[in-house]
């Protein structure tokens, strides 16, 4: 009853004299707002004060161009190619790939899905392989049948799944962290300071500018809202397109030159000798 919102603007302030980040702060506002609203559910109260949103400036620009892609595959470990193949593709999360299980992979329907609750939003989602991925894929599910059969040639396919349970292994063990090998890899590409997230941000600007619509990127990497195209800075290239052939269409705004070019062009028919008739 006695937080108002003087009392959240003083915070604010104090949390500023701390060096404390907009968004950090805007973080914190959010728990409030959401104590608020709970109360006001339960009706523990009649009101809520306004709380502040500070502005951000949390335009990401960490993304890979394909040949800064091709280079940091390179440098990578055998067992973290694919990984990265994935990740650049798909744009899931890292815990996403790396927690994938042979039960969600179907090979031959060349599908692979998250069940719904074990990803960040609670949203189960399946995408669709792309051929390369497909053939890694397959690779990955061969060498796992070789390291299991090795112990037992009479292995099943069941048998295999749940020996090496993870899509993506080191020699039949489950990847936990590479960060060593991600950042020597990255030294090595002339990468340095790129993280996995930015696979994340490569993949939807990447089906953006193939011309896949947001709604569909969004269902494959798994983000909830737009506003990931705000964070992330990313325009359609068709629309981009689509702006310049507006502008460069015969009317409306954007014909200046056109303008100026057929006046040129009309005095000189007329043998004018003067530029600016």
């Amino acid at each position: 009853m006695n937080i108002s919102t003087a009392a959240v603007r003083a915070y604010i302030a104090k949390r500023q004299e701390a060096k404390a980040e907009n968004g950090t702060i805007n973080r914190e506002l959010a728990a409030l707002k959401r104590m608020f609203s709970l109360a006001l559910q339960a009706e523990k109260l009649l009101r809520r004060p306004y709380i502040p949103h500070l502005a951000e400036d949390n335009v990401r620009t960490g993304f890979f161009g394909e040949v800064e892609f091709l280079a940091l595959q390179e440098a990578l470990p055998t067992y973290l190619k694919p990984v990265a193949l994935f990740a650049y593709t798909f744009g899931w999360r890292k815990g996403e790939i790396l927690g994938l299980t042979w039960d969600r992979v179907a090979l031959a329907a060349g599908t692979v899905r998250l069940d719904p609750g074990t990803t960040k939003n609670r949203e189960g989602r399946t995408v669709i392989l792309t051929p390369d991925l497909r053939v890694v894929l397959l690779e990955q599910w061969k060498q796992a049948c070789l390291l299991v059969k090795k112990r037992n040639p009479e292995a099943t396919a069941r048998d295999i799944a749940e020996a090496v349970p993870c899509v993506f292994h080191r020699n039949g063990k489950p990847i936990k962290d590479f960060r060593t090998a991600w950042k020597t890899a990255c030294k090595t590409a002339g990468l340095i300071g790129r993280i996995p997230h930015d696979f994340r941000r490569t993949a939807v600007r990447n089906m953006t500018r193939a011309g896949v619509p947001e709604r569909v990127a969004m269902k494959i990497t798994g983000h909830k809202t737009r506003s990931v195209f705000d964070r992330y800075d990313i325009v359609s290239e068709a629309d981009l397109r689509q702006a310049a052939e507006r502008l460069s269409a015969p009317s409306g705004a954007g014909t200046v030159a056109g303008t100026v070019t057929a006046n040129a062009e009309a005095g000189g028919a007329k043998g004018s000798s003067n530029p600016s008739e």
